[in-house]
């Protein structure tokens, strides 16, 4: 009976979003469930050499790899999506969407430039730089903390929201990227 009056009330929301209500619940869900593995070393050691590897890149660069991303979706060959999708980060990002039972949907976990790093699943585009995902969060510090507005994801049909939040280097205290949790709307209540 919980689970239908949850859904009648989510229902009736607008499909496009509104005023975050929820936000000390993301929080909440943040805080007790995300926060306890986000600084994983796995996660970690990928944030710290993709942030290597990518020390010099400037916004052509940071274009081409979002084209040829966006341009690869869809098709059999995926060669700028394949190493994001596939390694140990993205590995124990799909464990802990596995875990969550339901609750979570995805995650991101994006380097210093907002480029993604590890995904669980294939996101729409390369770069979450320009998305407050990532500009109010690692832009913002340490502390950065983002919580998006619960709206209907067209695909599922199912309510979710975005909590994003800086990835902090547990030794230097200093910013190392950002990630991304989707959350379905019924774990938060």
């Amino acid at each position: 009976m919980k689970k239908r009056l949850i859904a009648l009330a989510l229902a009736a929301l607008p499909a496009t979003g509104f005023a975050n209500e929820f936000a000390p619940a993301m929080e909440s869900y943040l805080d007790r469930n995300v926060m306890p593995w986000a600084t994983n070393p796995v996660l970690l050691d990928a944030l710290r050499a993709q942030n290597a590897a990518n020390a010099a890149v400037d916004q052509a660069r940071i274009d081409e790899l979002d084209a040829a991303w966006q341009g690869e979706i869809g098709t059999g060959a995926t060669p700028t999506i394949d190493p994001i999708l596939s390694n140990a980060a993205a590995d124990f990002l799909r464990q802990q969407v596995e875990a969550s039972g339901g609750a979570m949907t995805e995650v991101i976990l994006m380097d210093s430039h907002g480029l993604n790093v590890a995904v669980s699943h294939v996101t729409s585009d390369m770069w979450q730089g320009d998305e407050e995902k990532f500009t109010q969060t690692y832009a913002a510090g340490p502390d950065g903390r983002h919580f998006g507005e619960i709206e209907k994801d067209e695909s599922t049909g199912r309510y979710q929201s975005q909590i994003s939040f800086t990835v902090v280097d547990p030794d230097s205290g200093e910013p190392l990227g950002a990630m991304t949790v989707a959350v379905d709307a019924e774990s938060l209540l």
